[in-house]
């Protein structure tokens, strides 16, 4: 008679505790990520000796022909969207006591002419605070 013991079946792996892992790791990159809009259009943006980066609480491009977009919109369309946009945003916060900030991503090769010219019609807009976006520059 044989009284030796059985072999013992390997126990199966629980990977619940990696699983786990995984989808912490999941939650914890989507919710520090920074998720952006597309551009509607490309843009080189000009360089700066400024190390800030413009963090506006709106965001508007302008091409290097001058054209102008705000939420897929584009030229009187986006300064409309725009404005009521920052009238919107201003039932909510109150505007008087911090106004809110518009980011300008300007292409480098557009006139500077052109950008000053946008400047009145963001004001009418309602924007006292205007930031442009630029690349800082590496010193060599």
């Amino acid at each position: 008679m044989n009284f030796s013991e059985p072999p013992r079946r390997k126990p199966d792996e629980n990977i619940l505790p990696m699983i786990n892992v995984v989808f912490l790791l999941l939650i914890f990159f989507l919710i520090s990520a920074r998720l952006t809009a597309p551009e509607p259009f490309a843009v080189s943006l000009p360089s700066s000796l400024a190390e800030a980066e413009a963090m506006g609480d709106f965001s508007v491009f302008v091409a290097p022909d001058g054209q102008v977009s705000y939420a897929d919109l584009r030229d009187d369309a986006a300064l409309l969207a725009l404005t009521a946009a920052r009238a919107a945003h201003c039932r909510t916060v109150a505007c008087d006591q911090t106004p809110p900030r518009l980011s300008v991503r300007a292409d480098a090769t557009m006139p500077a002419a052109r950008l000053a010219g946008l400047l009145p019609q963001f004001a009418a807009a309602g924007f006292a605070n205007v930031e442009l976006v630029a690349l800082p520059v590496v010193p060599e």
